[in-house]
């Protein structure tokens, strides 16, 4: 029992340390987790504004094609595209750490130049004599190229987090697991405690409990109510039947006293093996009555059973005592002072034998 204690208590151990292992683990993910939702969000932000960059350079070269000028459209895309790249200006856009994304980003950017030149081209000398057109369409596939990178980063993105979510439930479910060993193992080890309590406190022999028990409820300091008797008994003939039939005989004896007391005497009440051959109980809630008869009960049993021919004869003395009227005595002073009586009655049977 002692050995399977001492397994369960290395396989708790074990287990807390998989359980603060997997917390720290799982902290691991959330914080992660977060730093990816942030990046996500932000990558989007970028999506969004190198969407509008494709757009509204479309728009600012058909408005020059008709003659309208924008600086401010202009001076707007400027702003994108720098916050895009150098996370500058007013629009908190982040950088995007993706070689493909930056590399069409520094392209889109200096062809954007370019585009900005011929812009001017058209200023001067219509668009008829520019090459605005064929310009604005390669600009067009390069800002394409662009959000599509962009896109590309952000699925990769939303696969690390599925990634992380798919871990952070295992590792939940890990978690679960453990806590429902964990309290599988408790409730193992508070029963196996249970046990050994019961074990210690138990008398091998007859299964009442032991002398330690008895001293554990003699010693209650708590004064005993006036409805409670304690009985004390002493087996008379033990020795005589150890001598003359052994040792087995003798413990035959025992357990036959102990049975009898047990059957007698009602389940509430306690019943131990105070020593060797002397006997305790304590009876709860009773009158002075109610133990006569008890004991006239435990008479009467003990002859049916002395009746059987192979029957080991049972013969003992007893003593019982109630607490005085003034309600001083503990349980210790009770059990003396039954143990008084116990002897005057086994002095008393002597002389009847004699």
């Amino acid at each position: 029992m002692n050995k399977e204690i001492r397994s369960d208590k290395r396989i708790k151990n074990i287990i807390g340390i998989i359980q603060s292992c997997l917390i720290l683990i799982l902290i691991f993910l959330i914080v992660f987790m977060i730093i990816q939702i942030n990046r996500l969000q932000g990558t989007a932000r970028v999506i969004n504004y190198a969407g509008l960059v494709r757009g509204a350079t479309q728009r600012e070269v058909k408005l020059e094609i008709t003659g309208n000028q924008k600086d401010e459209l202009i001076k707007y895309l400027d702003n994108i595209l720098s916050g895009l790249r150098y996370q500058e200006g007013q629009y908190d856009l982040v950088k995007i750490h993706d070689k493909e994304y930056q590399d069409k980003l520094r392209i889109q950017s200096e062809y954007w130049e370019k585009l900005k030149t011929e812009i001017g081209e058209v200023r001067s000398k219509g668009y008829q004599n520019t090459d605005i057109v064929n310009m604005s369409e390669i600009y067009f596939e390069m800002a394409d190229e662009t959000v599509f990178a962009a896109e590309n980063y952000s699925e990769k993105i939303a696969i690390k987090i599925r990634t992380i979510e798919f871990l952070s439930a295992l590792d939940m479910f890990c978690l679960v697991i453990l806590i429902i060993m964990q309290t599988l193992t408790a409730m193992k080890m508070a029963m196996n405690n249970k046990l050994l309590e019961q074990k210690a406190y138990t008398d091998a022999h007859t299964g009442l409990p032991n002398k330690d028990a008895c001293e554990l409820l003699l010693n209650t300091p708590e004064k005993v109510k006036e409805s409670t008797a304690c009985m004390m008994f002493d087996l008379n003939n033990l020795k005589i039947v150890n001598d003359t039939m052994g040792h087995s005989a003798g413990d035959r004896l025992i357990m036959d006293f102990a049975q009898l007391l047990r059957s007698v005497i009602p389940e509430k009440n306690f019943v131990g093996r105070y020593g060797g051959d002397e006997f305790m109980a304590v009876i709860y809630h009773t009158s002075k009555t109610e133990v006569e008869e008890l004991l006239k009960s435990l008479y009467r049993e003990k002859d049916r059973l002395n009746s059987n021919e192979n029957q080991i004869q049972i013969d003992y003395a007893c003593g019982w005592a109630f607490p005085d009227e003034d309600g001083a005595y503990t349980m210790q002073m009770l059990l003396d002072k039954a143990d008084v009586y116990m002897y005057e009655n086994k002095q008393l049977c002597k002389k009847r034998k004699i």
